[in-house]
């Protein structure tokens, strides 16, 4: 104990150059070390503690002065913590190499292995062993980023940290918020999110949301995507999906900067962003002309009439690629829908649910020639100015053998479709639509079309609360036959009220509300 706490002269010089050759010295002060380390843990487990403290006190009263004492008690903190850390590093040492013996699979499996979890998963799997660890480092695990959360979780420097860890592995990128433990851009509940519809805020204080000093604010701002453009756009260049789910802060400018940087996207999905829609399909004609599928649902259900032809004609023109098309929430017209159904000639899945302003008008003699003779999936569900006729007309052109390829038909509305003559005369159960002969001739269509029942109330304060879906994936079970031969669907409401005017004028909106949350009272906390 005395040598250990009164080390000599040979201990207290510079560390020894790591060469035996060179300081011939060196195996004598390891073998010393090592017999001085040995001796003080061989001291037995059952002497009293009492009898170190003594010891202990003695040291400190042989020091000749109280200067001398500090310095002994500073030694035995710095050689206890010295010894602490090295016993575990040796344990960690001791628990990889048992880790990679016992694990069966090779590294390189084990990262094909991590680079399938999501990305919290991936931040577990790290943090279990330092085997593990350094596997999940690996830039491959990091290809596919998917921060998307049920509650407020990622942060700015998160995002930036993982597209750093990427590299030129980098290749897709989720963020956001999307509501319900099970919700997903396939799942049939709301994506727009809304703190009245999370499900699990309970635990959420407000003022930890909110920034402090020595804390870092945990909420994803206009800034998230910088990552994307900064270094020349090396990120942006390299992605090819970019998924963006209720990020409050996020603005026009910004999304416009971030699709400058990703020339090669192929995947673009925007769900209750405040952002325009014109903007941001003239920022998606002017910089990714590769994109193959478009899905757009408005934070603000029926409001946003920005689109003009003129940027659909660019759509069209400058990105031919696209296949999948979703614009759901807008205040579309029939004519500028039919630009767009009609230009893209590999169109083969069109979502315009909640569309507010459709008529069906645009149905007219799509499937013959080019431009929507290829569709598989039509979704035109709560579209509150469909016309019932339109969709006659369409069903119709169906059984003339139209549209040979469409397997997924959905004209569900939950006020009834309208008539052609007034739009306050609400259909409810058409007789002049051909249900029953459409599941007759065409039987391996999946048609879904629900209605209340004649007269049904509906009640305009929950009209507000609440959200329209469609379903983005065909699940192998999704409707039953009634007993007029049509297929029915669970409702889904939509989240506007009912309108004067037919589906194609321009018109006031009135008594519409629109609930929002403050972006300062949404916050994310750190993982």
């Amino acid at each position: 104990m005395d040598t250990l706490l009164h080390p000599s002269t040979s201990s207290m010089a510079k560390r020894p150059c790591p060469s035996s050759a060179e300081n011939p010295m060196l195996p004598s002060f390891f073998s010393q070390m090592d017999n001085l380390l040995l001796s003080f843990l061989s001291l037995s487990d059952s002497s009293p503690p009492v009898s170190l403290d003594l010891s202990f006190d003695r040291l400190l009263e042989s020091a000749p002065s109280d200067a001398d004492q500090s310095l002994l008690i500073d030694r035995a903190h710095n050689l206890g913590s010295l010894l602490l850390r090295a016993a575990n590093r040796s344990a960690r040492k001791r628990a990889s190499l048992h880790n990679s013996i016992a694990w069966a699979l090779p590294p390189d499996l084990t990262i094909k292995v991590f680079s399938m979890l999501d990305s919290q998963s991936l931040c577990y799997a790290a943090a279990t062993c330092s085997m593990f660890n350094k596997c999940a480092m690996d830039p491959l695990c990091y290809a596919n980023i998917d921060l998307t959360t049920v509650v407020p979780k990622v942060n700015n420097a998160v995002v930036s940290t993982m597209i750093q860890r990427a590299g030129k592995s980098f290749r897709s990128l989720k963020l956001g918020i999307v509501p319900g433990p099970t919700s997903s851009p396939g799942s049939c509940q709301p994506l727009v999110y809304s703190i009245r519809n999370s499900v699990d805020v309970s635990s959420f204080s407000w003022n930890d949301k909110k920034t402090r000093q020595g804390k870092e604010s945990s909420i994803l701002t206009r800034s998230c995507l910088y990552p994307l453009s900064g270094d020349n756009g090396a990120a942006g260049t390299l992605l090819r999906r970019l998924h963006l789910y209720n990020i409050e802060r996020m603005d026009n400018a910004s999304l416009c900067v971030a699709l400058a940087a990703c020339p090669s996207l192929l995947d673009l999905e925007i769900v209750g962003l405040h952002v325009e829609l014109r903007q941001t399909l003239m920022s998606v004609s002017s910089n990714c002309h590769l994109i193959e599928r478009l899905f757009f649902e408005s934070s603000k259900t029926g409001r946003d009439d920005s689109l003009k032809s003129p940027t659909c004609v660019d759509l069209v023109n400058n990105c031919p690629n696209i296949s999948y098309l979703s614009l759901r929430g807008f205040k579309l017209h029939d004519y500028k829908v039919r630009i767009l159904v009609k230009g893209f000639r590999k169109l083969k899945y069109a979502d315009f649910s909640t569309s507010y302003s459709i008529s069906g008008t645009f149905l007219r003699n799509l499937g013959s020639g080019f431009g929507g003779n290829l569709l598989e999936v039509l979704i035109l569900r709560d579209c509150m100015h469909l016309k019932e006729v339109e969709v006659a007309r369409f069903l119709t052109a169906v059984l003339a053998g139209d549209f040979k390829f469409l397997r997924y038909l959905d004209i569900s509305n939950r006020e009834g479709l309208a008539s052609e003559g007034d739009w306050y005369q609400r259909s409810y159960n058409s007789s002049i639509i051909p249900l029953k002969q459409v599941l007759e001739v065409r039987p391996n269509i999946c048609l879904l079309a629900e209605f209340p029942s004649e007269g049904c109330y509906i009640d305009i304060d929950h009209m507000f609360d609440s959200d329209v879906n469609s379903e983005i994936s065909l699940p192998s079970q999704l409707s039953s036959h009634t007993s007029d031969g049509s297929l029915l669907m669970s409702s889904s409401e939509s989240s506007y009220n009912s309108d004067q005017g037919s589906g194609n004028e321009e018109y006031q909106v009135s008594g519409f509300v629109i609930y929002e949350e403050s972006s300062d009272e949404v916050d994310f906390l750190v993982v």
